[in-house]
């Protein structure tokens, strides 16, 4: 066979980019150097894996298709794409070899670069890691799961390794491998990283020559041969590697020594496996790798004397993989065919050594031209183009060769650059021969000609026929071998028809070309058509009445059909079949004929379910209506004309049938899927081509099918179904059959877009699918899958949740952009604003300065105003009154006369120092209020508001006034204040946004050390954010000896490591203890009182939950210790410390610690004021012998205990210890004095501290009632002040004090465990009754409001002072805030505001009464109500340290209780704060949820109501969270209720996606801000008033604007409910004036209705369904009425019959939806009746029919015999007629046994799809006919 010339496609001269580059930079430096070089390569190389397998996938920067080139020169690398620099790569030294590799489990590619001392790796994100290489590494080569490093053998330095452009990347095309895991590292951590240490011992006969590295961030690992079964040490030095292959694990090798190459199998095995050999352990080292990565030999090939120049992957003509050697010396290219046998998933790779071809060669490369998108495994199908040693460029397709290929003949210089990009092109000689090729990807490659220019060619040039690649390719995947082999040589063949004979032909003769070659087939081979044998007309005229344009055009316009060829050309007429008949002899003819037959038929099924290549299948209609001709297939060739009736006036009829076999139809099979289910339908029905697996030409018809399958309930065996087709499913879990259809929808990549290339009618069952599943899909769905269904709310937040998980920052996934487009919204996480900038127009949140001096005051609360609290807190001003109330960096107002006199200033400066005690509590509640809200970024200094105690006079112009300093020391009182305030500022930063910087804590040190600076210290702590420093910084602290730096930072470092024992930290704690021995280094240190107290706590918090035993041995004993001389309330305070920080190391743990514990218990009571020691021998023997002399002094000075000094901490320790415990026995110790002579014995103020501790351990008991208070009280006291309103003579004064003292200490008690109990919960029950308490206390103290119906005992004031009264008042109302934090509760927040007014107003300011009424408020709106409390064991302790009912009496008391421990709140504090985001529009917004939470003992499972934003239940208690209402989506989110603490910002699980839930509100509603009530939303209301002002009314904008102001057009209205696209745009269409001019009215109607029903329904997609039936049943009225010729074809009938058949699915219950067919099935059935009604059999069809029945001939002649024939076919169609052939058969074999004259039960029972009309139509034809006969 001859082989056919090409020519080749100039795409201009290639010159590297990168010398352009280096030139438009400027001049190069003075050390460049002269060499450089380069490679390109094809982008799909660094795409991410799953993007790579799709070719329609786009992804920024690397979805071009031009060539990518990297450009080495010394040290720089310049990556450009096409024309345009990508990346700069500039590195320390020179680079020896560069290559693409993916390591591991990566998705992305990276850019290994190779220098003398190190290995550089960069991602395509610029991110880079460098590794030291201790040893010569000389080439570095990609394999599938790593890169290979080839040894040296000797240590020497590799200066001048030569380039090797064809050997720097090998595999130039990128294969998916579906891995998903991200694996890179950030920047931050790569300088870590330090010199290798391989384990390498000995001399280099140890060393290994090959090995791998699988992760940037781990070692190279040595790599092992595999010989006769056994595992050695690779140390094949002289096996140089010159090839490896990144998509399937083969190297190839060279040994110059033996003159061989080998080919190498890479595996990668797991080396835990057993080692069955025993002499294998011998060899493999003991500390053997995860994974062991081996070499097995599997070829060699002797006799080369040097290295084979070039090695690549090239596929075989029967589509094996084979391996080519370039070898330069033998002129040869030496092919080994590759062997792969897939074992348990596992493929095994082998050489036969009989299984090699060579053939002559000088030059070679892989290209892909013949299949371009031809998968063989992983590997694209590579052909082979080679430069003989005549200087001839041929192409092979394995060892055929199919044709040779020439530089263009009129190459120019003005030709060529033209072409070119580069103007300074040289002339182009004619006599130019190709002596080089270089640079091959995909079809294209460079040319080397012999006067050394170098130009980029192409193989095929574009654009090229689509149609043309969908058949060939059909072809290649459907023929066997011989015959495509068969097939390649006629199409590369020479001869003017031979396919791509011309560079320059158009796409139409691309077509005519590959027709012309199937026709050779089918005729004599040495006919050749004289078409293109004529001459060149020379007129214009002539040349367009000759053309192929004017004939088709001539054909066309009595056909109809838009044939794109001349049938002359083609060779074929209607009565050209006696030579078909002849050429049948061939049997193998005929055979290749019928296998192209069946393999075109499949690309004709699949085309038919693509609405937009309609003209390619009228075309592929043409051509195969010939060869069904040539054939005799009936069947086939009446399912051709059936589609396209005009194409028999051409073809004409098959004279005689060859074949009987039945024509598959795609229509056929889908329809009785639905109706019968998938197990039923005929498979004969689909292609076979369908049912092959990895077939891409059909993959669209597979898909279809597959979804159909799925379905009807068809089952899944691996990949494949049960129907025979094979689907990708995506992961997620699914009940019903619609669920499994959107994931395999999701897994082929399935999107919106190809939705609508379907035809209506088909795509009905699968929008069908899609909208059962919209309303309540899984939750374990992938984000491409809630795109697809339209949940972007879901996709949303599950592409949040995912962007966490991995590490990298937000990128879009090429999957996300394929399901939703055209539909695609920003998918991009929604940041909520938190800025002060974000208040700028919010005229409510204004802050009201005109008190304030200066208009720039920063208060520290002005970035708390944003869109969130807008939208919480609407007009209402509290946070505004919150801020005002909070604020102490303004002077505050005093009250004067305006002429003031001498005792007037006295009395100013009392009224200030009383406000001064206000203002320096405020900043308690100001850190509460601000506690994590501000999200900035740590590169400025940190700014404290300023802590203003002065005044300001209204009546004098706001005159300023200062405190005295002769009267009192003011900075003495501020130093206190100064570290809260600071406390409060550092408060503000939101945790784990990001890491905190040392650098920055240490940047904003001061040089001398002040109180703000170590109120930022504990601040920062208390976030967790003090573990960035070191010891070394820890100490310098310490030795500043500042009081309030080294309380803050220890208590900071404790927070910060609360619970780990952190060694280091333990120990600088305890130096701070006295009578600790410290370290030999450490001198005797003497501590205050205050740093001994915050030492204590701080080791309690280092060890929570840990139950060490020598913390709690030197714990117990500081509770008891006596120093002499201190101030007892210091000392009180002291033992405070020590019992909290006791409790926290044991908390929760008193019944499952050390065997101790009952010692520990019986010395604690002993310090509450019990019995004597009874087990006192057993706690000292765990003592070591030092411990104990010491403990012995501390504890047992004569046995006796201060308990004034020890009660309290001990009652709190035992608290702690038993918490939530239920204790029965601990309860019983800790009594309640029930006895008067108890009652003088215990202080009132510890019996609180008794109450407390009791309800804590009994923590299920408290219950929000007053019975259970009341229940607290001891029957005495209950008597006692029951008396309290009578006279009684039997009680003295005394005993009726400690009876009230009792009474209200116990009240207080039981409130303040309520406060702990529902902390944080928003409890009803509990905020009543305790509001109704504090009301009481309040009254009793001074009357201000009337209590009708009240049972409480009246008078207390008269038997208690009023100071106790007013701490008790106070405890209850901070226990009340502590129940509703972060709610904002209006009522709470008014008694708030009273009581801080009261007290100014009162004169009674005292310092601890203002601390609490601050921490109150800021409870109360805690994280600018953003956050609230938690009830765990460590957050109740927290709050109990905060609530300590020892209140200070000033700025600077911290005897009692150390000041800074008030802010451990915050370790208590949690964001349970949701708010929803609108998805479409990207702002919050409200909207209902229901919560449900778990049953408990109290209480069964609940569900309640929110709105968001909102706070939601504890997580041991939630269960369920639901978006409700009418307005939006639903969306559930089920959660296990864990007694756990609420997730964190940076916490992957976090189902909130760190407060923010996404939602998607429905087309039919406002949003409640757009719409508080609920009117605006009547969708229907305010549609059908539009709809019912007339067409030009509504249209017409004029008119409608003369309406009124109320007055409203569609497309208004449209946009006011739904941001859909598509939606709008037709309501616009429907309101431009153009539209008015139509005539057809009803269709105007018809649009509004349909809108209406989309928009009303949330349907858009439906949009296109309806219009597309309304307006085919429009023409095909029009077609029958009016003779009117708009369909051609039948096509759209098998689509009109689909719909028909999911409504009967529907009706029948196969198919189920809930609410409805998303299409109204009165809109169907008028379609079906419609169509009925046209094809009613009229005479003139009746006749026609009759004919086709009898003589299988359609209507011919004229325009009456055309309509007559689309008229006939689109019967057929409709009511599903057989063939005649099988009609006529089964009547024959009917008629012998027929007893009744009627044949219809016969024909009806034989053709079931067959309708019921047509049957009689056909009995009444045969009647006829047998009648006339």
């Amino acid at each position: 066979m001859s082989v056919g010339v090409r020519q080749l496609t100039l795409l201009g001269e290639f010159k590297p980019f990168g010398l352009i580059a280096e030139a438009l930079d400027g001049k190069p430096a003075d050390d460049v150097i002269d060499k450089y070089d380069y490679f390109l390569f094809d982008p799909q190389v660094v795409r991410e894996r799953d993007e790579a397998g799709e070719p329609d996938a786009s992804a920024s920067a690397f979805s071009d298709r031009s060539d990518h080139e990297l450009f080495i020169r010394g040290n720089r690398i310049i990556w450009t794409t096409g024309a345009r620099v990508f990346k700069r790569f500039t590195l320390p030294s020179t680079v020896i070899k560069v290559c693409w590799c993916r390591l591991g489990n990566m998705a992305e590619a990276l850019l290994c670069v190779l220098q003398i001392d190190s290995l550089t790796i960069y991602n395509t994100s610029g991110e880079v890691v460098s590794i030291p290489l201790p040893r010569t590494i000389t080439s570095i080569w990609p394999l599938p799961f790593g890169l290979l490093l080839q040894q040296a053998a000797e240590v020497y330095s590799p200066a001048h390794i030569p380039f090797s452009s064809s050997s720097t990347l090998l595999g130039a095309c990128d294969i998916p491998r579906h891995r998903r895991e991200i694996g890179h590292s950030p920047p931050h951590k790569l300088g870590s990283l330090s010199a290798f240490d391989y384990g390498f011992k000995g001399d280099t006969s140890s060393m290994c020559s090959h090995l791998m590295l699988k992760d940037p961030l781990e070692e190279p690992q040595s790599t092992y041969i595999e010989e006769r079964g056994k595992l050695n040490i690779m140390k094949e030095f002289d096996e140089r590697t010159i090839w490896t292959s990144d998509q399937i694990p083969l190297m190839a090798s060279y040994n110059k020594g033996k003159m061989q190459h080998s080919v190498w199998v890479a595996e990668a095995v797991n080396s835990n496996l057993e080692v069955a050999n025993a002499s294998l352990a011998d060899v493999v080292p003991a500390d053997v790798i995860p994974k062991q990565f081996s070499f097995h030999r599997i070829w060699q090939g002797k006799g080369a004397m040097t290295a084979a120049c070039k090695v690549f992957l090239a596929t075989d003509s029967d589509a094996s993989p084979v391996i080519c050697f370039l070898h330069q010396e033998q002129k040869k290219l030496l092919a080994v065919r590759l062997q792969s046998v897939e074992i348990n998933n596992e493929i095994l790779f082998d050489i036969k050594p009989d299984m090699s071809w060579s053939i002559p060669a000088v030059a070679a490369e892989p290209v892909i031209v013949t299949r371009p998108r031809v998968k063989v495994g992983l590997l694209s199908y590579s052909d082979i183009i080679v430069l003989t040693p005549e200087n001839s460029l041929l192409l092979y397709s394995g060892k055929q060769c199919l044709c040779r290929y020439t530089l263009p003949s009129g190459l120019s210089k003005s030709r060529a650059s033209h072409n070119l990009d580069f103007p300074e092109t040289s002339s182009v000689w004619h006599d130019l021969k190709i002596i080089g090729l270089a640079d091959a990807v995909e079809g294209r490659i460079n040319v080397i000609a012999n006067n050394g220019q170098m130009f980029r060619c192409a193989f095929r040039r574009s654009p090229s026929s689509l149609l043309a690649d969908d058949c060939i390719t059909a072809m290649a995947e459907r023929l066997s071998s011989s015959f495509y082999g068969h097939f390649l040589g006629l199409l590369w063949k020479d001869g003017d028809s031979a396919y791509l004979a011309d560079a320059d032909s158009s796409v139409n003769s691309e077509w005519d070309s590959f027709c012309s070659i199937i026709m050779q087939m089918c005729k004599s081979p040495c006919v050749v058509s004289q078409e293109f044998l004529k001459s060149v007309p020379h007129s214009s005229w002539e040349f367009l009445i000759s053309s192929k344009f004017h004939k088709n055009y001539k054909l066309n316009s009595i056909s109809g059909i838009s044939s794109g060829m001349s049938h002359d050309v083609l060779g074929f007429s209607p009565g050209s079949n006696s030579d078909g008949k002849r050429s049948l002899q061939n049997s193998f003819y005929s055979e290749l004929l019928m296998e192209c037959l069946d393999s075109l038929h499949a690309v004709y099924e699949n085309l038919k379910l693509h609405i937009l290549r309609k003209r390619d299948l009228e075309l592929l209609a043409v051509l195969l209506c010939n060869i069904a001709s040539f054939l005799g297939v009936e069947s086939y060739l009446d399912h051709y004309v059936r589609d396209f009736p005009g194409l028999f006036k051409k073809i004409g009829m098959c004279t005689t049938s060859f074949s009987w076999k039945s024509a598959p139809s795609l229509f056929r099979w889908l329809e009785n899927c639905l109706r019968h289910g998938s197990s039923s339908a005929n498979i004969d029905d689909l292609p076979p081509l369908i049912c092959k697996d990895g077939s891409y030409v059909v993959s669209w018809a597979r898909k279809v099918v597959s979804f159909y399958s799925l379905l009807s309930g068809a089952k899944q065996i691996g990949r494949k179904l049960s129907s025979g087709v094979y689907c990708n499913i995506a992961p997620g879990s699914h009940c019903i059959n619609e669920e499994l259809v959107v994931l395999a929808m999701v897994g082929e990549k399935f999107g919106l877009q190809q939705l609508d290339l379907l035809p209506s009618g088909v795509s009905l069952p699968l929008r069908h699918a899609l909208d059962k599943c919209r309303e309540s899909p899984p939750s374990d769905w992938p984000a491409a899958a809630y795109l697809l269904l339209g949940r972007e709310d879901l996709a949303l937040s599950c592409l949040a949740c995912s962007l966490k998980s991995r590490e990298l920052g937000a990128q879009t996934n090429v999957n996300l952009i394929s399901m939703s487009t055209p539909y695609m919204l920003h998918l991009h996480p929604v940041t909520i604003p938190s800025t002060v900038s974000d208040t700028i127009g919010l005229e409510s949140t204004k802050f009201e300065e005109t008190d304030s001096v200066d208009g720039s005051m920063t208060d520290g609360m002005e970035h708390i105003f944003n869109s969130s609290t807008q939208l919480r807190y609407g007009r209402d001003l509290r946070l505004n009154e919150v801020r005002r109330l909070l604020c102490s960096a303004r002077p505050v107002a005093i009250q004067t006369s305006v002429n003031p006199s001498a005792p007037d200033q006295d009395l100013q400066q009392a009224q200030l120092w009383n406000l001064a005690q206000r203002t320096t509590a405020l900043p308690f509640g100001r850190g509460a209020f601000t506690v994590a809200t501000i999200y900035t970024l740590l590169t400025e200094d940190f700014a404290v508001p300023k802590l203003v105690l002065a005044g300001r006079l209204p009546a004098q112009q706001n005159a300023t006034v200062n405190l005295d300093p002769n009267l009192r020391n003011v900075q003495e009182i501020k130093s206190w204040p100064d570290f809260h305030n600071a406390v409060a500022a550092g408060l503000r930063l939101a945790p784990l946004q990001g890491k905190m910087s040392r650098t920055w804590i240490i940047y904003n040190r001061p040089e001398e050390p002040n109180a703000i600076h170590a109120g930022l210290l504990l601040a920062l702590g208390l976030h967790g954010y003090l573990r960035v420093l070191n010891i070394t910084d820890i100490y310098q602290y310490y030795n500043q000896e500042h009081e309030s730096t080294t309380a803050g930072l220890m208590l900071g470092l404790a927070a910060s490591y609360r619970g780990t024992m952190q060694q280091a930290i333990t120990k600088s704690f305890y130096i701070h203890i006295p009578d600790q021995p410290p370290p030999s280094s450490y001198p005797e240190l003497e501590f205050p009182t205050l740093l001994q107290s915050a030492a204590l706590m701080s080791l309690g918090l280092l060890h929570e939950g840990s139950a060490d035993p020598h913390a709690m041995q030197v714990l117990l004993g500081e509770i008891g210790r006596r120093s002499g001389g201190d101030n007892v309330l210091e000392r009180e305070g002291y033992a405070v410390s020590a019992g909290f920080s006791l409790g926290l190391v044991l908390l929760g743990r008193g019944e499952d610690a050390l065997g101790c514990m009952d010692a520990i218990v019986d010395r604690l009571f002993h310090y509450i004021g019990g019995k004597e020691i009874c087990n006192e021998r057993s706690l000292f023997l765990t003592l070591s012998t030092e411990e104990q002399s010491r403990g012995a002094a501390k504890m047992m000075d004569a046995t006796a205990v201060n308990i004034d000094v020890t009660a309290p901490g001990a009652t709190i320790a035992l608290a702690l210890m038993f918490l939530k415990t239920e204790s029965e026995e601990i309860v019983s110790k800790l009594s309640i004095p029930h006895t008067r002579f108890d009652l003088q014995y215990v202080r009132p103020d510890f019996i609180m501290l008794r109450v407390i501790a009791r309800n804590l351990i009994m923590w299920s008991r408290i219950h929000p009632s007053k019975d259970w208070i009341q229940s607290q009280i001891p029957e005495i006291v209950e008597n006692g002040v029951k008396g309290l309103g009578v006279d009684a003579i039997d009680i003295d004064d005394m005993e009726m004090e400690a009876f009230v003292q009792a009474y209200v200490n116990i009240v207080t008690g039981a409130c303040i465990s309520l406060g702990l109990r529902y902390a944080g919960t928003k409890n009803g029950d509990a905020q009543e009754l305790l509001y109704e308490y504090a009301i009481y206390f309040l009254n009793e103290i001074k009357p201000v409001s009337a209590t009708s119906g009240n049972t409480f005992p009246k008078g207390l004031s008269q038997y208690i002072d009023r100071g106790t009264l007013e701490i008790c008042l106070h405890l209850i109302v901070l226990s009340l805030s502590v129940i509703m934090a972060g709610s904002g509760h209006l009522q709470t927040f008014r008694l708030l505001r009273f009581l801080r007014s009261r007290n100014s107003a009162d004169g009674h300011a005292n310092y601890g009464i203002q601390m609490a009424v601050s921490l109150a408020i800021g409870f109360l709106f805690l994280g600018g109500g953003k956050r609230t409390f938690s009830t765990s064991n460590s957050s109740v302790a927290s709050l109990l340290i905060t609530l300590y009912p020892r209140l200070p009496t000033g700025p600077n008391d911290n005897r009692c209780h150390l000041q800074a421990f008030r802010h451990l709140y915050v370790l208590a504090t949690e964001a349970r704060w949701v708010q929803t985001v609108d998805v479409d529009t990207g702002l919050p917004v409200y909207a209902p949820l229901e919560v449900t939470t778990r049953e408990t003992e109290h209480y069964a499972e609940t569900s309640f109501c929110e709105v968001t934003p909102c706070l939601l239940p504890e997580r041991a208690v939630l269960k369920t969270i639901r978006v409700c209402g009418p307005r939006y989506w639903p969306q559930v989110i089920e959660l296990y209720p864990e007694d756990k603490p609420w997730w964190t910002f940076r916490d992957k699980n976090n189902p909130f996606n760190s407060g923010i839930l996404y939602v998607k509100r429905k087309v039919a509603a406002c949003s409640y801000v757009d719409d508080p009530v609920g009117c605006q939303s009547l969708l229907s209301r305010a549609m059908h008033k539009v709809f019912g002002l007339t067409s030009s009314t509504a249209c017409d904008p004029s008119t409608v604007h003369c309406n009124g102001p109320s007055s409203v057009t569609v497309d208004q209205l449209v946009s006011t409910f739904s941001s859909d696209p598509s939606l709008i745009a037709f309501a616009q269409l429907c309101c431009d004036p153009s539209w008015n001019s139509r005539t057809d009215v009803d269709f105007q109607e018809f649009c509004l209705q349909v809108l209406f029903e989309c928009v009303s329904k949330d349907r858009p997609a439906l949009l296109q369904v309806y219009l597309s039936l309304y307006t085919t049943i429009a023409s095909m009225t029009d077609q029958v009425t009016n003779g009117t010729v708009v369909f051609v074809d039948s096509l759209f009938i098998s689509s009109l019959k689909l719909a028909l058949t999911y409504a009967e699915a529907l009706l029948s219950g196969r198919l189920i939806t809930s609410r409805g067919g998303i299409v109204q099935s009165k809109f169907i059935g008028s379609v079906r009746k419609r169509v009925d009604e046209l094809l009613n059999c009229s005479p003139a069809l009746k006749d026609d029919f009759c004919n086709y029945l009898n003589s299988g001939r359609w209507p011919i002649g004229g325009s009456q015999g055309e309509k007559g024939s689309i008229l006939l076919s689109w019967y057929l169609q409709w009511f599903g007629v057989p063939t005649p052939s099988m009609i006529k058969i089964a009547v024959e074999k009917i008629k012998p046994k027929l007893i009744s004259s009627s044949l219809v039960p016969f024909l009806r029972m034989l053709f079931p799809s067959t309708h019921i009309i047509a049957i009689g139509e056909i009995d009444e034809s045969f009647s006829s006919c047998q009648s006339a006969a």
